[in-house]
């Protein structure tokens, strides 16, 4: 048997042993396995020579000053150094005394038990030997299979020390088998030793305060490392600035854990927009008064209780009293017999774990399912039911369960097919309803795709061939389908459209008859389809279409008059492709005439154009500077030819010219073009009507509007915001009576305005022609309001070159105007016309002449005899010379005696009219200021009965008030001003209580404008004025026009005098709110178009002021996210009905977010803008000029869906070459 090896000694006598544990931190053993390394040798080497050698080491180690070991870095063979460095181990900032006395106390208490009288080293005894010797063996199978396991684990390196003690490779084995084995008897030793002490804390039944673990082995890591182990370390955190253990009421220390804290920062208070607080908001709150006593102040909550027959049963289940009495018998196992006492809670069902239902929208689902079972035939109530289904899905399902609603998903699909399906059953009920399968439709265009939707418009317009509405918004939806719309299709479709309503409205389709209402609904669709064909920039298709239904219409031949409407179109074929000049052109003499020419045999000759006055350009004087951008360039050759080229081109025959003789043949406009639109109007207003939209698409101003259902796909230029003179002259400031339309000729972009005034040369001579050839078809009161149309179109360009401040053009443009005026009144029929007299006296004024139209004045007003207030001509002119004269006061001093209070006074006399002589006498004013107050009386009272009765008498009434308000205003003041008005209008509110825009769209044509929106706007224009030369408050102003646009949602003029009294604000919140109101309860676009450019004013009002450099003046304006808020009202405007497909709107909306810098988003919104106006040429106008860079990808898609490209790429490479 084998005798332990003792461990080699050196020469000095003492063991060798592993570095002490407080020098680990040098530099020797800063490596982890050279660390881990020598703990393993200690361990190994302590337990070979029992337990004194260990607590002798341990006193060694800890105590090494006492010890003759030498000290770590020491030289083994006594160096000078050892004696400098002996008490260098206490300056080590991880000693701790009192952990160093506590551990040598445990290790003394340790060796205390082994028998005192064990030897250092003595020679093994037969016993020991035998006992050793099975020990060895264990030793050697344990100490091999902790070294394979170490292997696996650790690899060591064999390393050599640059400081300390060394011995050889042969002691380090020796000294390695040797700690082996003392280890592991050492261990066995003391696991007997202390089996008796220690227990397993799972085997403790009961924990108490004094159960704890003994751990006497030490951490080799506290001495080697300055602070403990972060792990080991209780987290807190410190609440406080102070030092712990000064202020205990300042400090406070939080055990949370770290997770809970994380947990509760990434929980964020849930906004009142989310999916749980919206279900609390949508649910009806429990009432909590009283309903017996709702006055009685000191009601409160009644808490109702249930007696219970034996309380002393209850004792059992309820021993303090605190359930009620519902969880009392509930915990006995009895049912609740107390529902009679209960208070009826509307509110009970969403007490149930299961089902959530709310008991107000299950009683209105029961209220609607009621309705059209018990009258399937209400169709209202199943629009109300569809309408419903909004309401329902904005608060949570009536159906489902706690945990269906917190997953479900108020997807629109759901709320689609809800209101497909009740449609389909109303349908069924309803077979013969062109409403029910209206909204089935606009409801399948959510979710179906265009091919579909289009199948199914084709099925119901075959159904219905006769409902001129149907066709409307059939021609409307084909027309806004970006993926199958092509111009050439759509023009079809029109001409179809319109050949089956004449089919229809002539009696040639037996079918079905024609609807009420059809001869204006086909010249409704006539019109949109010329504008269609305006905005995609065949104008000259647009105007030919004009021109042959006037043809068509006026100057019929008597012999085609009975026959359909498809044999007139084919008799009247020949005269289009025979040459002869045209409505508008020179020598037209109209279809009648060349049939009887035709009959007779001959031809009728033509008077030839003299060559001189043709204005040619040359391609090359198109391209003004070559050095400009290629988009720069093209865009202006564009603009060139749409504004000289609008006008079909026709062969002249003087010159040999034949139809191959056109460079461009777009230019040229076939009879299969326009043959299928002709259609037969019958009705004279509904004739006179396609004369003023002929003359509106020419840019004319006439006195009535476009039909409402395309009023605003039309509309698509900015002018709508357009004030002319109306700051400069508030009283007469001149209203546009159709404004936002891009008239024939003018085609710009956002950033460029109108280049010219008017049209070109043979532009405005063929309106002159148009003037010429329509004067004679009329008599009367119409040609009195042909020539008003013309005058006023001469004006508007005087007005231009007013506000362009184009001194040479107003001048020349002056003399032409007057000498049209002048030859207007030469004309028996017109001399005694006192509105042409009063138009020409305008002129005069505005064009700086003011005794000239003073005289001009004076003149009309002694011609026009003793009418007095009885004549509204009269009436009307002098209150615009009255005005005219009050627009020259500075203030109302003397203005008692002032011209237009002698005008006006004058007009109440029903005398001659007697020129100003410098005073006006006080009895004179109070006799007029009676006669006004009975004339307005006797007006208010009367009620007209006739249509053309009550036109009448709606333009005297207004008159009549602006005299009078006038009048009252100079000689009283304001607040008598203010007086008459709010009388007037009372009184026109309590007679048309629904004159309102419901009104403009059931009549076809109207009249601008009406009774109470020309008061309200003359009340405005007044108190704009008394604000301009005196102090008075804007809140008169701002109430009268919030009150009339409420009524009248849709005048353009209101609004423009509404936004301009807003700019003076400095609060928005006011306007802002009344915009919100007005959107909210009208379908009319004005309101959104109108909001956009108030919030746009005041930006661009902010920038200026934030720009100037004038100190802290932009702190006055505390306003931010406009650019925000602006957005936000384009995304609604553009998704409301009439937005959607609103040119105008669009282009507002790129224009906005290319002056802002989102050029990438502007770009997405290029393509959504055609994706629902794809026929609106402006729009890729826009894009050409905002994206440069994109300008052969958007002429493809012009050129891919047939808009008008006048200038093709090829053609410009080839024009800047030369």
């Amino acid at each position: 048997m084998r005798t332990p090896a003792t461990p080699s000694l050196p020469a000095f006598g003492k063991p060798v042993f592993p570095p002490p544990f407080w020098d680990l931190g040098r530099a020797d053993y800063t490596s982890q396995h050279a660390r881990r390394r020598s703990a393993i040798l200690l361990r190994r080497s302590a337990g070979r020579f029992g337990q004194v050698l260990r607590a002798t080491s341990w006193d060694m180690a800890l105590f090494p000053a006492f010890a003759d070991a030498p000290e770590p870095g020491e030289l083994p063979a006594g160096s000078s150094e050892g004696s400098r460095k002996e008490l260098d181990w206490l300056s080590n900032p991880s000693f701790s005394t009192e952990d160093a006395l506590l551990l040598h106390q445990r290790s003394t208490e340790a060796a205390n038990l082994t028998p005192e009288k064990s030897p250092l080293i003595r020679s093994p005894s037969r016993s020991d030997l035998s006992g050793e010797s099975d020990t060895d063996e264990s030793l050697k199978k344990s100490s091999k299979k902790r070294k394979k396991k170490k292997k696996k684990h650790h690899h060591y390196k064999t390393k050599k020390k640059s400081k300390g003690g060394s011995s050889s490779s042969e002691s380090d084995l020796d000294t390695k088998r040797i700690n082996d084995k003392a280890a592991a008897s050492l261990d066995d030793k003391t696991s007997n030793l202390t089996s008796n002490r220690f227990v397993w804390l799972d085997d403790v039944q009961a924990f108490t305060a004094e159960t704890f673990r003994i751990d006497k082995k030490s951490d080799p890591a506290n001495w080697a490392y300055k602070s403990l182990y972060r792990g080991d370390i209780a987290r807190y955190k410190r609440r406080g600035e102070s030092c712990l253990g000064i202020d205990a009421k300042k400090q406070c220390i939080a055990w949370d854990s770290p997770t809970s804290g994380r947990k509760q920062l990434q929980r964020r208070p849930e906004r009142y927009f989310s999916k749980n607080n919206v279900k609390t908001l949508n649910t009806d709150g429990i009432p909590v008064c009283s309903k017996s006593s709702p006055s009685d102040p000191t009601a409160f909550i009644p808490v109702f209780q249930v007696e219970t027959s034996d309380p002393s049963d209850t004792t059992e289940v309820n021993p303090l009293g605190i359930y009620d009495a519902s969880t009392t018998e509930w915990l006995q196992g009895k049912g609740y017999k107390g529902e009679e006492h209960e208070p009826v809670n509307t509110q009970q069902t969403f007490q149930e774990p299961g089902i959530n239902v709310n008991p107000i929208l299950m009683t209105k689902v029961e209220e609607h399912n009621k309705k059209v079972r018990e009258n399937p035939r209400d169709i209202q109530a199943w629009m109300e039911f569809v309408s419903f289904q909004d309401e329902l899905m904005r608060g949570p399902s009536p159906y489902a369960s706690m945990g269906e609603q917190e997953v479900r998903r108020k997807s629109l699909k759901l709320i689609l097919e809800k209101k497909l399906a009740i449609l389909e059953r109303a349908i069924e009920s309803n077979p013969s309803n062109v409403d029910l399968k209206l909204s089935r439709l606009n409801v399948c265009t959510e979710f179906w795709e265009p091919p579909a939707v289009i199948k199914e418009w084709q099925k119901l317009i075959f159904i219905h061939p006769n409902n001129p509405e149907l066709w409307k918004k059939y021609l409307l939806f084909c027309q806004s389908q970006f993926s199958t719309f092509s111009v050439s299709k759509i023009n079809s479709l029109y001409g179809k459209c319109l050949t089956t309503l004449a089919a229809v409205q002539d009696g040639s389709m037996v079918s079905h008859p024609p609807l009420p209402g059809t001869e204006e609904a086909m010249l409704a669709i006539f019109i949109q389809q010329c504008h269609f064909l305006r905005q995609a920039g065949h104008s000259e298709k647009a105007v030919s279409l004009f021109q042959a239904l006037i043809d068509f219409t006026f100057f019929k031949p008597d012999s085609v008059k009975d026959l359909p409407t498809k044999g007139q179109v084919e008799f009247f074929e020949p005269f289009w492709d025979s040459g002869e000049p045209r409505i508008g052109e020179k020598g037209a003499r109209g279809w009648r005439a060349w049939m009887h020419q035709q009959e007779k045999g001959g031809w009728i000759a033509v008077d030839n154009p003299d060559d001189d006055e043709e204005e040619d350009i040359d391609e090359d004087e198109e391209i003004k500077d070559k050095t400009l951008p290629k988009w720069h360039i093209w865009m202006d050759i564009e603009y060139s030819r749409e504004s000289r080229h609008w006008l079909p081109w026709r062969p002249d025959k003087t010159k040999n010219q034949a139809e191959e003789d056109c460079e461009d043949p777009e230019r040229q406009v076939l009879f299969d073009d326009l043959g299928p639109s002709l259609i037969h109007l019958s009705n004279p207003d509904i004739q006179h009507q396609l004369v003023y939209s002929f003359l509106q698409f020419l840019g004319v101003p006439c006195i009535s509007k476009l039909f409402p259902p395309n009023l605003y796909i039309a509309m698509d230029e900015n002018s709508v915001f357009d004030n002319v003179l109306s700051d400069e002259k508030p009283l007469t400031s001149i209203d546009m009576p159709l404004s936002g339309f891009s008239s024939i000729g003018h085609m710009d972009t956002m950033l460029r305005r109108r280049h010219h005034i008017g049209h070109r040369k043979d532009g405005e001579e063929f309106i002159q022609n148009v003037f010429h050839v329509l004067s004679p078809l009329f008599s009367g009161k119409e040609k009195s309001n042909l020539s008003i149309c013309w005058l006023q179109y001469e004006i508007s360009k005087v007005v231009q070159c007013i506000q362009t401040k184009k001194k040479k053009k107003l001048k020349a443009q002056g003399r032409k105007s007057k000498k049209l005026a002048k030859n207007l009144l030469k004309a028996p029929d017109n001399r005694n016309d006192l509105a042409l007299w009063k138009l020409y006296a305008y002129l005069e004024w505005l064009l700086g002449n003011t005794d000239d139209a003073r005289k001009v004045f004076d003149t009309a007003l002694c011609t026009a005899g003793t009418g007095g207030l009885k004549s509204p001509q009269l009436c009307s002119l002098s209150l615009l010379y009255a005005q005219l004269e009050a627009e020259l006061l500075q203030s109302l001093e003397g203005a008692v005696t002032s011209r237009a209070v002698h005008i006006l006074t004058k007009l109440a006399e029903s005398g001659p009219y007697v020129p100003y002589n410098g005073q006006v006498l006080s009895v004179s004013i109070l006799k007029a200021r009676k006669t006004y107050e009975h004339a307005l009386q006797d007006y208010l009272n009367k009620t007209p009965v006739a249509d053309q009765d009550r036109a009448s008498h709606s333009n005297q009434l207004v008159n009549l008030v602006g005299c009078y308000t006038v009048f009252q205003y100079l000689t009283v003041g304001i607040d008598a001003a203010e007086l008459v008005c709010a009388q007037a209008l009372e009184k026109l509110e309590g007679l048309h209580p629904q004159n309102c825009e419901n009104t403009a769209e059931t009549s076809s044509i109207q009249h601008f404008p009406t009774a109470l929106e020309a008061v309200t706007l003359l009340r405005a224009n007044l108190l704009r004025f008394h604000m301009k030369i005196s102090v008075y408050p804007l809140n008169p102003l701002r109430e009268a026009l919030t009150e009339a646009l409420k009524r009248f949602p849709s005048n353009q003029a209101l609004w423009r005098a509404y936004i301009q009294s807003q700019r003076k604000s400095h609060s928005a919140s006011k306007a802002r709110r009344f915009f919100d109101g007005v959107t909210r309860s009208t379908n009319s676009l004005e309101p959104w178009l109108f909001a956009i450019q108030a919030e746009q004013m005041r930006k661009k009002l902010m920038e200026n002021v934030q720009r100037a450099d004038v100190g802290e003046i932009y702190s006055t304006i505390p306003e931010t996210g406009l650019t925000n808020r602006i957005i936000s009202l384009f995304e609604h405007a553009i998704q409301s009905e009439n937005g959607t497909h609103c040119p105008l709107l669009w282009r507002m909306y790129l224009n906005f977010l290319v002056s802002v810098g989102k050029k990438e988003k502007s770009k997405g919104l290029f393509y959504k803008a055609i994706q629902n106006c794809p026929w609106a040429k402006v729009l890729y106008m826009d894009a050409v000029e905002y994206f440069p860079e994109q300008l052969q990808e958007t002429l493809d898609l012009m050129t891919e869906k047939e808009l008008r490209v006048r200038v093709p790429m090829e053609e410009l490479d080839l024009l800047l070459e030369v």
